[in-house]
């Protein structure tokens, strides 16, 4: 079995490489980047999502939440609406278990985009606003923790607001 080359990107030669954080958009969401940690250790992606209600439109269940994109400020947060897919028990880093809401988004990642399941919950007191899992990068990615934004960074001015810094 070949390895594929890590340097490259995912339908063209292999999978890209990706570090153990990386910026992530949300393009249908309005979101331009949103700093995630890579975590294999979590099977499904968690995003950072504040005053959630659920309500029904045209006979499904949606969620309505907002996202505050920066670590320890919640400057240009953004209401965001989402089809409900799926209710999961999911079992934190600390053991706490929970059911959280699932909804699907469209994130690019090293000019990748593509679709992913995200869970939704409070990440206030976490050190990033997304936690990327394992489903949503399998075939997808090679990851070396060792690195950290190999796909690039945002201008100094968003990662300034990240900081909390204007």
């Amino acid at each position: 079995m070949s390895v594929p080359d890590p340097t490259t990107v995912e339908g063209v030669d292999g999978p890209a490489l990706i570090g153990w954080r990386e910026w992530v958009a949300f393009p249908d969401w309005g979101l331009e980047a949103v700093k995630a940690k890579v975590d294999t250790g979590a099977r499904t992606s968690a995003l950072h999502a504040a005053d959630l209600e659920e309500f029904e439109r045209d006979g499904r269940r949606w969620a309505r939440f907002v996202v505050h994109p920066w670590q320890r400020n919640d400057d240009d947060a953004q209401v965001v609406e989402a089809v409900l897919v799926d209710q999961r028990h999911v079992t934190s880093s600390s053991g706490t278990k929970s059911l959280r809401p699932v909804v699907r988004a469209v994130i690019d990642l090293a000019g990748s985009p593509h679709e992913i399941e995200v869970t939704l919950t409070r990440r206030d007191e976490m050190g990033f606003r997304m936690l990327l899992g394992r489903k949503a990068m399998a075939g997808r990615y090679l990851i070396d923790p060792s690195l950290s934004y190999v796909t690039g960074r945002p201008d100094r001015s968003t990662r300034r607001r990240n900081r909390g810094r204007s």
